[in-house]
Parts: C-alpha cells; sequence; structure tokens
C-alpha cells in the first residue's frame, strides 16, 4: 500500500470531548470520527485494526471448533419476553416498533436468538457439543457514553454460545474456550490477566473476566504474586484479618465526639487507630403484594471495619438480600435508629434490624461504633457483652491490598485493569425459559446445558492503547498495527535513487506478506515521522540520498530511543526476524 493511495489524516490536537488517552490518540490519528454520542464511524485507519483483530479471534475460535454464523443487530422482542429480559434489562436495551407496532430490540447480546436457534436444530445427543459464533455490531444505550470506544453505545463483539448434553461437557466447552482466549490475546501481543469474575446480570455461576493491564483501567484486579490466584474486585474472597475474638479488655463507654459523623474523622478525634472503628451501612428490602406496591421492608445493618469498604456483589448474595436491595431512607434509618446518619451502630435500637457483621467486623472486640445519638459514639463495645452476636457473618467488604491470599500462598495485590473478554457457564438459565432441549439416548427431552463467551472486538482498540503509548503516540504490537512497517523516504520526489530502493523495499516485504505502507506523499521527515509515531507503526525504515551514497538505511523500532544504521542488503533481514 502506499501513503498516496490510502486516507490518512492525522490531527495536532484532540478535539476537546476527548477524555482518555485511548479517545485522544485515536481521534488524533484519525482512526475514529464522532457521529453522535457514543457513536463513531471506524475510519480506514482505524478499521485496518479492527480486522487484524478479528481474523486473529476468527482463527482461535475456528481452531477450537467453534461454528462461525451472523445473528441480525435487529431482533424480534418476542424471544426477550421469554426470558424475561425485555422487561428487566432496562434502558440500555434499545426497544424500537416496526410499522405494524410490532415490538423489537436493538441487540446488545444474542442468547435469545442463538438458543432459539439451537431448540430448532440441535434435537439429538449425537449433534451435541456445539459452539457457534459471530462477530456483530452490538448497541447498549449508555446513559453517558463516554471514553470514545471504551463506553460507546454501538460497538463490535464477538460472541460464542456453547450447547452441551451435561453439566460435565459444559465444563469442558468452558475449558476450551478459555484455553482459545488466552490464545488469542497472546497473539494480540496484550498483557492481560484472566481473573475470577461475577456472573451480573447475564447469569450463570461460573464466569472469568479477560482484563488487559493498565493503570487507567476502571477495573480492580486482585492477584497473588507468589500463586495463580486472581479475581476482580467484586468477587475476590475477603478473609478475616484476626484469627478470633479477643476478650473485652474495656468497659462500654459513651464518648462524645461533635461534628465527627465519620469513622475517620472520630478515630483522629479519639486518638485511635483506624482499624478499630466500625463502619455502618443501612441497607432495605421491600415485599411487593400482588398489585406491584410496597407491602413490608425490611432494614438490614452492614458493619464492615472502618477502613474497609462495602461490597454491594457481596452483600447481593446474602440470602435475604438476594432479589435486591436498596439504601434505606433517613425515614426508616430515624424510625429504626433513632438517629440520623452519621452516628449509626447496633448498639440501642429502637426498632429489630438484621446485623450482617463482616468477617473481620465478627472476630473484633473493645471497638467504636456509633451510638444512635448525634455527636456521640460508643468505645470498648463487645459482642455478646454489650449487644448480641449478629444474625449473620459474611464475606461483605472489598479486599486491600496486603489482605491473606484466599488460597493461602502470599498476600494480595491490586492493579488495574479494562475488561475485554468475559466468558461464562450459563448452565440452564436460557434453555430452561425457552425450552431449549434435545433428546437423551433413552428418547427422553433434557435441557441443554449453556456457556456464552465475548469478546469486545473495537474494547480491544481502546484498551490497548491505554496500555501501550508514549508522548508521542500509540505504541501499537506487531500483531493488530493498522501497518506493521512503514517506509520513509526522503526527497523521494527528487532523488530517482531513493525512489527506485523505496519502492523495491516496498514491493520486496509485500513479496513476505509483509503489510507495509510506503509513504509517498513527499512530505518533510518531521511531518512524516510525527505522523507515523502518532498512529503507532511499529517499524520504520528511513531511506535518504546520504544513507545510500554510505550503502545504509535507518531502521527504528517504535519503542526505541534511537534508530540503527543497517546496510541496504540487510534491511529484509533485519525485518523478518525482529517480526519473528
Amino acid at each position: 500500500m502506499k501513503a498516496s493511495q490510502f486516507f490518512i489524516s492525522t490531527l495536532k490536537e484532540a478535539p476537546a470531548d476527548a477524555e482518555i488517552v485511548s479517545h485522544k490518540l485515536m481521534m488524533r490519528a484519525g482512526m475514529i470520527k464522532r457521529l453522535g454520542a457514543g457513536i463513531y464511524n471506524y475510519m480506514p485507519m482505524g478499521l485496518r485494526v479492527i480486522r487484524k483483530v478479528e481474523h486473529i479471534i476468527r482463527s482461535e475460535m475456528n481452531r477450537a471448533g467453534a461454528v462461525e454464523l451472523l445473528m441480525p443487530v435487529v431482533q424480534p422482542a418476542e424471544l426477550w419476553q421469554e426470558t424475561g429480559r425485555f422487561d428487566k434489562m432496562g434502558p440500555e436495551l434499545l426497544r424500537v416498533k416496526d410499522r405494524h407496532g410490532r415490538d423489537f430490540i436493538i441487540q446488545p447480546t444474542s442468547e435469545e436468538v442463538i438458543t432459539d436457534i439451537a431448540r430448532q436444530e440441535l434435537r439429538s445427543y449425537k449433534q451435541l457439543p456445539k459452539n457457534f459464533y459471530h462477530i456483530q455490531t452490538k448497541f447498549r444505550d449508555e446513559r453517558r457514553p463516554r471514553f470514545g470506544v471504551m463506553r460507546g453505545r454501538e460497538f463490535t463483539m464477538k460472541d460464542a454460545y456453547s450447547f452441551d448434553r451435561d453439566v460435565a461437557s459444559a465444563g469442558r466447552s468452558y475449558e476450551n474456550m478459555y484455553s482459545a482466549y488466552c490464545k488469542v490475546f497472546h497473539r494480540l501481543g496484550l498483557q492481560y490477566r484472566a481473573v475470577a469474575a461475577d456472573t451480573g446480570a447475564i447469569g450463570g455461576d461460573r464466569s472469568h473476566e479477560f482484563q488487559v493491564i493498565a493503570e487507567t483501567g476502571e477495573d480492580a484486579i486482585v492477584y497473588c504474586p507468589t500463586s495463580d490466584y486472581a479475581a476482580n474486585i467484586e468477587l475476590a474472597e475477603a478473609l478475616a484479618l484476626l484469627p478470633a475474638r479477643g476478650a473485652a479488655t474495656q468497659a462500654l463507654t459513651k464518648t462524645a465526639t461533635p461534628s465527627k459523623s465519620t469513622c475517620a474523622d472520630v478515630a483522629e478525634l479519639l486518638k485511635l487507630p483506624l482499624a478499630q472503628t466500625v463502619k455502618s451501612l443501612v441497607l432495605a428490602t421491600d415485599e411487593l403484594n400482588e398489585q406491584g406496591e410496597v407491602a413490608k421492608s425490611q432494614v438490614w445493618l452492614l458493619l464492615v471495619r472502618g477502613d474497609h469498604d462495602l461490597n454491594e456483589v457481596k452483600a447481593g448474595k446474602i440470602e435475604g438480600l438476594k432479589g435486591g436491595f436498596r439504601f434505606a431512607t433517613v425515614g426508616e434509618i430515624e424510625t429504626h435508629f433513632g438517629c440520623k446518619p452519621g452516628y449509626l451502630g447496633p448498639i440501642g435500637l429502637k426498632l429489630p434490624v438484621k446485623i450482617v457483621a463482616d468477617r473481620t467486623v465478627a472476630h473484633m472486640a473493645d471497638f467504636v461504633c456509633g451510638a444512635n445519638e448525634a455527636d456521640f459514639h460508643f468505645t470498648g463495645a463487645n459482642w455478646g457483652r454489650d449487644l448480641p452476636e449478629p444474625d449473620l457473618v459474611a464475606d461483605i467488604r472489598n479486599v486491600v491490598e496486603g489482605d491473606p491470599s484466599p488460597d493461602g500462598k502470599g498476600v494480595l495485590a491490586i492493579q488495574r485493569g479494562i475488561e475485554v473478554g468475559h466468558v461464562f457457564y450459563l448452565g440452564t438459565k436460557y434453555s430452561a425459559a425457552m425450552n431449549a432441549t434435545y433428546l437423551d439416548e433413552t428418547g427422553k427431552p433434557q435441557l441443554m446445558e449453556m456457556g456464552c463467551y465475548g469478546i469486545g472486538v473495537t474494547r480491544i482498540l481502546g484498551a490497548a492503547i491505554e496500555q501501550n503509548h508514549d508522548e508521542r503516540g500509540i505504541v501499537w504490537p506487531d500483531a493488530i498495527a493498522p501497518f506493521t512497517v512503514v517506509v520513509c523516504p526522503i526527497g523521494m520526489d527528487r532523488s530517482e535513487d531513493v525512489k527506485a530502493a523505496a519502492t523495491q523495499l516496498h514491493q520486496d516485504l509485500l513479496d513476505l506478506d509483509i503489510d507495509v505502507l510506503l509513504d509517498d506523499r513527499g512530505e518533510r521527515p518531521g511531518a512524516m515521522f510525527a505522523d507515523w509515531e502518532l498512529v503507532g507503526v511499529p517499524h520504520r525504515v528511513v531511506i535518504s540520498d546520504r544513507g545510500l551514497k554510505e550503502g545504509q538505511v535507518e531502521y527504528q523500532g517504535r519503542r526505541d530511543a534511537e534508530a540503527t544504521k543497517l546496510a541496504l542488503a540487510d534491511v529484509v533481514a533485519h525485518l523478518k526476524q525482529r517480526l519473528a
């Protein structure tokens, strides 16, 4: 490819609405152009990256035995109504009507459609296992689309769905896809971690996220540097930090804490460690009547150590909170505690509440908690003596750096990541809702066991840039760069020798099936180099009259601090070695 035949549209400055590095650099490099909120045109430079990502994904899916098909973007609502997701999914699901008034959705994912295909086509155990995948446009009506392709409304995703006859077979399909995903991200050239994850809205009971490591990532990844343990912050198990509850050594004392409503402020006032305080969080659950009105509410008090944070995902798995919870209103808090928020605690309640203590809190002695009276806290509080044992002890907090690893093989560390892939074991969640069955060896119908596996194709672009960039621009891994090599002739329009050498090198690399671009635009060296450093082409060869007179060219890798002089005859071999 010659630059004069391609479309190059770089910018010196990013648009004002570009917030994060990947968004700014993709706009400046001419990879995307904004069409609307969270909706982008993928320009030729960006599309080349997308196609390379898709090629790697497609080849590994095919290698793993998955079969490609293509499901529509617009899907009839009836299928989504079968599973209940038409109503449950909320405003992120874009609903539309056709000219006849029939309901349709713009798909964010395709569990319903693929299950409909399976229940029609997979009728016998002899046809299982089967794994279907497609690479297709998706749409999620984000309330606040931002960060370019990282959180857009329209995006491209690869989603795959496995169908198996039993749990054991489904487990093998899951492991097969997990292995394929590892190969995909290895080939993409990205530093990543596969972490145990919560299944979230899709459902199921086994899940792993594939996170690209980046300091700017939104997700916290918990891992043990001395073992294989890794999980996202929502799922990472927090062990009790105290081996057992100590004996009470202090009397319960009501202590004045004027205008000190946070654990940190109270600890500072009392000159005590923050870890000696207990934080109170008040939740509520509602029981609805047949008309959908609130018939009865239950108030819950969740207790975590003052230096810890509540993990709402873990709280949502507690029996009684699984059906959904909300934070209690001020009125509910005043009714049950006799006090406004800021001084709440488990001692001296006005009305009973369900008390859930985090594992560490359950082992604490002589702790500090709110006295349910403005400007007062209790010190020297102890379980059993000053208040009853909690109704439930559970892991309800976020882990922190330095916590013991749940596998007992070290301590936990935390780093940031960007989720770009997710594998789920769904079980029969969708097959049961849609009656997707097969006939077993005895002729009896059985529900299919399902798995679902997604990769955010366009999101990978943003994640790769967040991980790989410098002050000059993008630094693409070889495998997904828009062009692998750029040949930069200086004065090509003035020197026949430069033109001939550049043209021959370009052709030699093309003959080796190396993705090379010849910059024949006639730009000044500074402008030419700045463009390709911004775009992030990994390998650059500069050809000049002066160099040719010495029989040399200059090679520079995108991460190299300086250029290397090579004999013109050796440059192809050098590039082959670097690309290998």
